[in-house]
C-alpha cells in the first residue's frame, strides 16, 4: 500500500494536470452538449410540439416493455445523432417537458392539478403528461381551451388509452372538467358518454386498481346529476343510475365511498330540484330505496355485517330526501336489523334516524304519524343504564325526534313527551354521570324547543288536574318532579337544573300543579349540609320570575310577621331569592304585603331597642332593610305603574327625607322605575306628574347642611336620582325650580356649602328649561367664569358644558344663536381659567367646535395653543379631553377645506408653532404631534410626514429630559403605527437621531431605547441597527436579538407544555349523532397498515356482552326485553376519570399556582400589548393603572419584608424582644435537650419553612437554599440516627 498523497510510478504521464483554482471545473474544454442544452432552455418554445398523443403512447411502451433500440423515435426508423447541429436541435426540443402543457394551460379549470403538485407521485405526473398532451392537441387544431374542447378531447383520450394508470388520469380529469361544461352539451351527449363510462366500469369492476373506477363514477355521478327531468323519463337513464348504484357495496372502500357520494349528490343536488315547478322527490329516490332494503334483507344477519353496514351509511344521507312512501319501508328495515343487537349495526341505525330528524324533512317525506310511529317503535331498543355510549345515541335521537314532531304537529308530540319524560328521569339512575348530564340536557331542549313555544297557547291553567293538552304537561313534570326523591339524590344537581327549564317554560300558566313541588324545594332548602343550595335557589328564582312573587309565596310562605318568638327564621333565604329574580311583577304587591311587613319590623326592631335587647334589634332591622331591597326589583318593568304609583309615593317620599338609612334604596328604585318601568308615554306622564312632590324632597335632601355629614355615596345617589327623574318633568316645572335656585344662590343667607350644592342641582337641571331660561342662566353664569375661587369657576362651566353638550332642541337653539358670544367668552376667560375648571372649558370648546364652519377658523386657531398645553395637566379628564379637542380641531379643519392635504397642512403648521416655544411647551406639541398621527395618519401626504419625522428627531438630540421623553415616545407611536415601506423611508433619519444622543440621555432613557430598539429590531431586522448605529450601540442591539430569540424559544416551549398537560374535555353531546358514536365507516383508509389498525379497531368495538341475571338467578333468553342485556359497554369496568387540579405543571411536576390576577396578565399579556403602549402614548388610555398596579407590587413587597425582618431581638435593655409573635415551632423545643418535644393536648412537632410568594424570587434564591439544605440534612441526621438505634435494639 503506498504512501498517501502519492500517485503510482508512470501514471503522471498519463494525466492532465488542471490548473491551480480549476480543480472543480469538469472538462473544461469540452462543453459542445452542456452550450447546446443551455441555448435550448432559453430558446422560445416553438410552434409545433412533438407531445402528442402518439407520443404518450410510445411513452407509456417505453415505461412497460423497456428501453427501445437506439434508432426509433416519434417518426420511425431514423438514426437518433446524425451531427452535432441534429444534436442541438433535439436538445432545444428536449427541453418541453411533461409540465410544459401544465404551466402555460389557459384554463383555470385545472388549476387544481397545478397547486396540488406532488413531484414524487407517479399518478400525478401522468395526470399532468396527460393534460399537457390534450393541450397541445387543441392549439394544434386551433381550439380557445374551453371545458367543451378539453370534454371532447379527454372523452377521445379515454376511448384511445388502455393503461389503468392513464385510464386514471384522464377519468381524473374529466371529473374535473364535466363539471364546468354547459347542461346542454351534457345532455346532447349522455348516451356516448354514459355507453363509455359503463364500458369502463363493466371491465375495471374486478380490477386490482381502483383508480380509474373511482374517478369514473365520479364522472358518471355529474353526467347524471346535470341531465334535465325529462331524461329521467328513458329506461337508459335509470339503466345507468342502478350501475351506479350497484357500486355502493363495491368491496374496496374508495370505489364504494365515491359511489356512495354520486348516489347521494344525484338525489339531493341535481339542478331539476332547484328551479320552478320542480317535483318533491328525485325520480329515482323510490328504486334507490327499494335496493337498500332489498341488499339488506339479502345480506340478513351474517356475522360481520359488513354489505349492512355500508348500506346503512348510504340510508344515513338518503333518508331526508326519499318520499314517505319509502321512507316507511326503510325505517321499517332499520328497526329490524336492530334485533339482531349487533352493537356496530345498531349505532349505525341510530345514526340514521338522527340524520332523517336532524334534516327536518318536510311532510311529503316523513308525515307526521309516522314519525310518531318511529318514536314508539324506538322505546323497545332502550339501551341499559349502564350502556354508556349506546344510551347517549339513543337520547340524542329521541331528541330530534321530537323536535321534528313538535314542528309538524305539536298536540302529537306533546302526547309523546310524557312516556319520553318519565324514560329520560330513568337515566338518571345511571352510574354514568355523562349520561345523567345528557339527560338533562336533553329534557332542557326539549322543554325549550318543544313546549315553550306553544304553552301560551293554552292559557292559565286553573285545576291541579288539567285535563286535554295541559295533562300531558302534567304528566311530564310529575316525571320530572319524582326526581327530588331520595334515590336521585345523586342526580339532584340536574334535576334541579331541569327543574329551573321547566319553571321558566311553563312557570306562568302552569303554577297551580307546581306548587307542590316549590314546597318540596323549600323542605329541601332547610334540610342541614344540602349539597345543591345554589342550583335551588336559581330553581327557586326562575318560578318566582315567571309565577310572580305573589303566588310563590303562597306556596312557600314567608314565615316572618314579627312576632316569632325565636329567632330561626328558616325561610329568609327566600328574601335573597326574590330581590335577584323579580322583574314585570305588579307594585301593588309590594304595598299590600311588604310595606305593612317592613314597618311591622321597624316597629320589633325600635321596640326591641327601647328594651336594650340590641342584638335582637340589630336582627329586625337587617329584615326591614332586606324587604326595603326587594323595591328595586318590583321597580323594574313593573306592570301596574299607572294604578299603583299614586298609592306608594308618598310613602318613599317620606321614606327619602326622613329615613336616611333608605334613601338610597329608595332613589336607586325611582331611577330604575324611571329608565327601565316606564315604556309608555301614559306611565312617563303618571310620574313626572309627582315631580312636584320628589323633587322638592331630593333637593332638600341635597342641599340640607345635615348632608355635609353623608357619605359621598348618598349624595351622589341623590343627585343622580334628580337627574334621572328631570327627564319626565315638564320644561315649565324645571324652569319654576331654577328661578327658585338662583334666587337661593345670591341669597346672603345660604352658607358656601348650600351655594356649592345648589350649583350642583343648576348644573342638572341646565339641560332640562326653555331657551328663555336659559338665556337668563347664561347672564348669571357668564361672570363665575372669570371668578376666582376654583370651586365657584368649575361650577360654571359644568353649567356651559351641559347646554351646549345636550341635544334636546332648546339647547341646540341656543348654542347656535349664542355662538358669537360664546366664542368671544370662552376666549376672553382663557387667561383666568383655573387649573381644575380645565376639563369642564376643553369640554366646552369640544361641543362648541363640532358646529363650526370655515368662517370660525380664526377662533379655532387661537384655541390650539391651550389646547397643546392641556395635555400635560394634573387631572386626567383634562389630558383626556385636550386629546379629543386636538383630534376635533383637525376634523373641523378637514371640514373647512379646500383639500384634506392642505387642510392638515395648515393644521401641521399650526402646531409646529409649538416647538419653538418654552420646554414644556415643546413636549406637549410632540405629545399632540403623536396623537394627530394616531388620528389622522391617512391624511396626511408623504411630503408632510417626512417633514414631521425630521422635527422629531432634532427634538429627539435637544438637551432637555421632558423633551426628548416625548420625542421617544412620538417615534414608539410612529413604529407600531406605520407600516414597513413608509417607514424605511424614515428609518435612516431615526436611526441618526437616536445614535446623536447623548450619554446622559442615553443613561437615562435606557428602558424606552432598549423597548424602542426592540421595536425597530422586530421590523426592520439588526443589520439596519448595526449599519446606521454608532459602535456603541452593537452590544445592545446583540443583547437586544438574543433577548428576542430567548422570548420566542421561551414562548414555545410554555405553548408545547401547555398542550402536553392539557387535559383532553369531556365529550359533549353535540348536534349530530357522530359526534356521540365513533364513526363506524373506515372505508377511506387504503392504506395497508392503516386497515389492519381499523379493523382491529372495529372488532373492538364490534363486541358485545351480556349482563347476567341479578344474583344467582339465570338469564331468560326468551324474555322480550332480553335484547337490553346485550350491552356495547363492558359492565363494571368503569373507570374514575381523571380528577384535574385546575393547576399548571412546571417542566420539573411543580405545581405553578397563581393568583387570578396574574393568570389574567399572563394571558393577556403579548396579545394586545402593542396597542396598549400606542393607546397609552396617544393619550387615549391613561396609564393610571399602570401606576395603581406598581403601587400594589411595591407595597406587596414591603409586607414581604416586613413579615421577614432581617434583624431579630435579642438580649436586654432596647434589645430585648417586645413583640408577641414569637418564632414558629418554639413551645415544641426542648428545654435540655436538642430536637423537638411532644406535647400532651398539643400537634406532633414539625420541620417546616411557611408557604411565601416571595421565596419564588430567583434573585432570593441563592438567600433561601441553606434553609432548605439544613432542613434536609437535619431529617437526614435523625433518621440515620434513628436507624442506628433500632439496630441496637434486641429482636424478640
Amino acid at each position: 500500500m503506498g504512501r498517501s498523497g502519492k500517485l503510482r510510478s508512470g501514471s503522471a504521464s498519463k494525466l492532465k494536470r488542471w490548473r491551480k483554482g480549476c480543480s472543480s471545473e469538469s472538462n473544461p474544454e469540452g462543453r459542445r452538449y452542456r452550450l447546446a442544452a443551455r441555448g435550448g432552455l432559453l430558446a422560445p418554445r416553438s410552434e409545433k410540439s412533438d407531445l402528442t398523443v402518439d407520443a404518450l403512447k410510445l411513452h407509456n411502451e417505453l415505461q412497460s416493455s423497456g428501453p427501445l433500440p437506439a434508432f426509433r423515435n416519434v417518426e420511425g426508423a431514423q438514426p437518433c445523432m446524425e451531427d452535432d447541429n441534429n444534436a442541438e436541435r433535439k436538445t432545444h426540443k428536449s427541453s418541453a417537458t411533461f409540465l410544459s402543457g401544465l404551466s402555460d394551460c389557459t384554463n383555470l379549470t385545472f388549476s387544481r392539478v397545478q397547486r396540488l403538485w406532488e413531484s414524487n407521485s407517479a399518478a400525478h405526473k401522468e395526470i399532468c403528461a396527460v393534460l399537457a398532451a390534450v393541450t397541445e392537441v387543441i392549439r394544434a387544431q386551433g381550439g380557445t381551451e374551453s371545458e367543451t374542447e378539453y370534454f371532447g378531447a379527454l372523452m377521445t383520450t379515454l376511448e384511445a388509452v388502455e393503461s389503468p394508470e392513464s385510464m386514471a388520469a384522464v377519468a381524473y380529469l374529466l371529473n374535473l372538467v364535466l363539471k364546468r361544461v354547459p347542461g346542454p352539451v351534457l345532455i346532447k351527449k349522455f348516451s356516448d358518454t354514459s355507453k363509455a363510462f359503463m364500458g369502463i366500469l363493466g371491465s375495471q369492476a374486478f380490477g386490482s386498481s381502483t383508480s380509474a373506477l373511482r374517478w369514473v363514477l365520479s364522472c358518471l355521478a355529474t353526467l347524471l346529476r346535470r341531465q334535465n327531468l325529462v331524461a329521467w323519463n328513458y329506461p337508459v337513464t335509470m339503466q345507468v343510475f342502478h350501475g351506479l348504484l350497484s357500486f355502493t357495496v363495491h368491496v374496496k372502500p374508495k370505489v364504494r365511498k365515491a359511489a356512495q357520494h354520486g348516489v347521494c349528490s344525484i338525489l339531493r343536488g341535481s339542478e331539476f330540484l332547484f328551479g320552478d315547478g320542480s317535483p318533491s322527490h328525485h325520480p329515482a329516490a323510490s328504486s334507490t330505496a327499494k335496493f337498500c332494503v332489498q341488499e339488506i334483507e339479502k345480506a340478513g344477519g351474517a356475522k360481520e355485517a359488513t354489505t349492512t353496514l355500508h348500506l346503512l351509511t348510504l340510508l344515513r344521507d338518503l333518508l331526508p330526501c326519499l318520499p314517505a312512501s319509502s321512507v316507511k319501508p326503510c325505517c321499517e328495515t332499520l328497526l329490524r336489523v336492530m334485533t339482531l343487537s349487533h352493537v356496530l349495526v345498531t349505532a349505525c341505525a341510530m345514526n340514521a334516524f338522527h340524520s332523517l330528524f336532524a334534516a327536518q324533512p318536510p311532510s311529503s317525506s316523513l308525515p307526521a304519524e309516522l314519525n310518531a310511529q318511529i318514536i314508539t317503535a324506538l322505546y323497545d331498543y332502550v339501551p341499559s343504564e349502564g350502556d354508556l355510549q349506546p344510551l347517549l345515541a339513543w337520547l340524542a335521537v329521541m331528541e330530534r325526534a321530537h323536535i321534528n314532531l313538535a314542528r309538524l304537529q305539536w298536540e302529537l308530540c306533546w302526547a309523546h313527551l310524557s312516556r319520553l319524560f318519565s324514560a329520560a328521569m330513568a337515566t338518571f339512575l345511571s352510574p354514568h354521570t355523562q349520561v345523567v348530564s345528557a339527560a338533562a340536557e336533553t329534557l332542557k331542549v326539549l322543554l325549550n324547543e318543544c313546549v315553550a313555544p306553544h304553552v301560551a297557547e293554552l292559557g292559565l291553567v286553573s285545576s291541579a288536574t288539567p285535563s286535554g293538552p295541559a295533562a300531558h304537561v302534567c304528566k311530564m313534570f310529575r316525571a320530572v318532579e319524582e326526581g327530588l326523591m331520595y334515590r336521585f339524590h345523586a342526580a339532584w344537581a340536574s334535576v334541579l337544573q331541569v327543574l329551573k327549564a321547566f319553571f321558566e317554560a311553563c312557570g306562568r300558566q302552569f303554577h297551580p300543579i307546581m306548587r307542590k313541588c316549590l314546597q318540596s324545594l323549600a323542605d329541601l332548602r332547610g334540610s342541614p349540609h344540602f349539597p345543591h343550595t345554589i342550583l335551588l335557589d336559581q330553581a327557586v328564582g326562575a318560578a318566582v320570575a315567571t309565577m310572580g312573587p305573589e303566588v310563590a309565596l303562597q306556596a312557600v310562605p314567608l314565615d316572618i310577621d314579627g312576632t316569632e318568638e325565636t329567632l330561626d327564621f328558616p325561610r329568609s333565604w327566600l328574601l335573597p331569592v326574590l330581590r335577584d329574580h323579580l322583574h314585570d311583577t305588579p307594585l301593588a304587591f309590594f304595598c299590600t304585603y311588604f310595606l305593612p311587613l317592613a314597618t311591622t319590623l321597624k316597629n320589633r326592631a325600635t321596640a326591641l331597642a327601647q328594651a336594650e335587647r340590641h342584638l335582637e334589634a340589630k336582627i329586625y332591622d337587617t329584615l326591614q332593610c332586606q324587604v326595603w331591597n326587594l323595591l328595586p326589583s318590583f321597580c323594574t318593568h313593573p306592570t301596574d305603574i299607572v294604578s299603583s304609583f299614586k298609592g306608594l309615593a308618598r310613602t318613599l317620599g317620606m321614606a327619602i327625607s326622613d329615613r336616611s338609612d333608605l334613601r338610597l334604596i329608595v332613589c336607586q328604585a325611582l331611577r330604575r322605575l324611571i329608565n327601565k318601568g316606564c315604556q309608555t308615554d301614559a306611565e312617563r306622564a303618571e310620574v313626572g306628574r309627582f315631580a312636584k312632590n320628589f323633587l322638592p324632597i331630593l333637593f332638600n335632601a341635597y342641599s340640607q347642611p345635615d348632608a355635609a355629614t353623608e357619605s359621598p355615596v348618598q349624595r351622589r345617589s341623590v343627585l343622580d336620582t334628580i337627574r334621572a327623574y328631570l327627564t319626565v318633568t315638564e320644561p315649565q316645572m324645571v324652569c319654576g325650580f331654577l328661578e327658585k335656585a338662583t334666587e337661593k344662590l345670591t341669597s346672603p343667607e345660604s352658607s358656601e356649602f348650600t351655594r356649592l350644592s345648589i350649583k350642583d342641582l343648576i348644573v342638572a337641571m341646565a339641560p332640562y328649561v326653555d331657551e328663555k331660561s336659559l338665556h337668563s342662566l347664561y347672564g348669571i353664569i357668564q361672570p363665575s367664569l372669570q371668578n376666582k375661587d376654583h370651586g365657584i369657576q368649575k361650577k360654571a362651566y359644568r353649567v356651559l358644558e351641559e347646554v351646549c353638550a345636550s341635544d334636546r332642541p332648546a339647547c341646540q337653539n341656543f348654542v347656535r344663536s349664542h355662538l358669537k358670544e360664546l366664542q368671544s367668552t370662552l376666549l376672553g376667560s382663557l387667561p383666568s381659567a383655573a387649573s381644575p375648571a380645565k376639563r369642564p372649558r376643553l369640554k366646552c370648546l369640544l361641543h362648541v367646535v363640532k358646529q363650526l364652519t370655515a368662517e370660525h377658523e380664526d377662533f379655532v386657531t387661537a384655541l390650539v395653543p391651550e389646547v397643546i398645553l392641556c395635555t400635560k395637566e394634573v387631572s386626567v379628564g383634562a389630558r383626556k379631553n385636550a386629546y379629543n379637542l386636538l383630534v376635533e380641531i383637525g376634523h373641523a379643519f378637514l371640514r373647512f377645506g379646500p383639500t384634506e392635504d392642505d387642510a392638515m397642512q395648515r393644521y401641521l403648521l399650526l402646531v409646529y408653532a409649538g416647538l419653538t416655544g418654552s420646554v414644556t411647551m415643546i413636549s406637549c406639541t410632540v405629545l399632540a404631534l403623536a396623537r394627530l398621527l394616531f388620528e389622522f395618519k391617512e391624511h396626511i401626504s408623504p411630503a408632510a410626514l417626512e417633514q414631521l419625522v425630521q422635527h422629531i428627531c432634532l427634538m429627539v438630540g435637544s438637551r432637555t429630559r421632558d423633551v426628548v421623553k416625548s420625542a421617544l415616545g412620538f417615534l414608539k407611536v410612529a413604529l407600531l403605527l406605520l407600516d414597513v415601506t413608509l417607514l424605511g423611508r424614515h428609518l435612516q433619519n431615526m436611526l441618526e437621531a437616536i445614535g446623536g444622543m447623548s450619554d446622559d440621555m442615553r443613561r437615562h432613557f435606557r428602558m424606552k431605547l432598549r423597548n424602542l430598539l426592540s421595536k425597530l429590531i422586530r421590523k426592520f431586522g439588526l443589520v439596519p441597527g448595526l449599519a446606521l448605529l454608532p459602535e456603541s450601540y452593537s452590544k445592545v442591539l446583540l443583547n437586544i436579538r438574543k433577548a428576542e430569540a430567548r422570548n420566542r424559544k421561551r414562548q414555545a416551549l410554555k405553548r408545547a407544555a401547555d398542550f402536553v398537560e392539557e387535559d383532553k374535555p369531556v365529550r359533549s353531546k353535540g348536534d349530530s349523532v357522530e359526534e356521540v358514536l365513533a364513526d363506524s365507516d373506515s372505508d377511506l383508509e387504503d392504506d395497508s397498515k392503516q386497515r389492519k389498525e381499523t379493523r382491529k379497531a372495529l372488532r373492538q368495538r364490534a363486541q358485545a356482552w351480556l349482563k347476567e341475571g341479578e344474583g344467582d338467578e339465570p338469564l331468560n333468553f326468551l324474555d322480550p326485553h332480553v335484547a337490553h342485556r346485550v350491552l356495547a359497554t363492558k359492565p363494571g369496568t368503569g373507570k374514575a376519570g381523571k380528577v384535574s387540579h385546575d393547576f399548571k405543571l412546571s417542566a420539573d411536576g411543580r405545581l405553578i399556582i397563581c393568583e387570578d390576577e396574574e393568570e389574567e396578565e399572563e394571558e393577556t399579556k403579548g396579545v394586545d400589548e402593542e396597542m396598549a403602549d400606542l393607546m397609552q402614548e396617544v393619550g387615549i388610555r391613561s396609564k393610571k393603572a399602570q401606576k395603581r398596579r406598581f403601587r400594589e407590587e411595591a407595597d406587596d413587597k414591603e409586607q414581604d419584608s416586613d413579615a421577614q425582618p432581617q434583624y431579630k431581638a435579642g438580649g436586654s435593655g432596647i434589645h430585648r424582644p417586645v413583640g408577641k409573635n414569637a418564632a414558629p415551632g418554639v413551645e415544641y423545643k426542648a428545654k435540655k435537650g436538642k430536637g423537638d418535644i411532644k406535647t400532651k393536648g398539643r400537634l406532633d412537632p414539625y420541620a417546616y419553612i411557611p408557604l411565601n410568594r416571595a421565596k419564588l424570587n430567583r434573585r432570593k434564591k441563592t438567600k433561601l437554599q441553606g434553609q432548605y439544605k439544613g432542613l434536609m440534612k437535619g431529617a437526614q441526621r435523625g433518621a440515620q440516627a434513628g436507624k442506628r438505634q433500632r439496630k441496637k435494639q434486641p429482636h424478640i
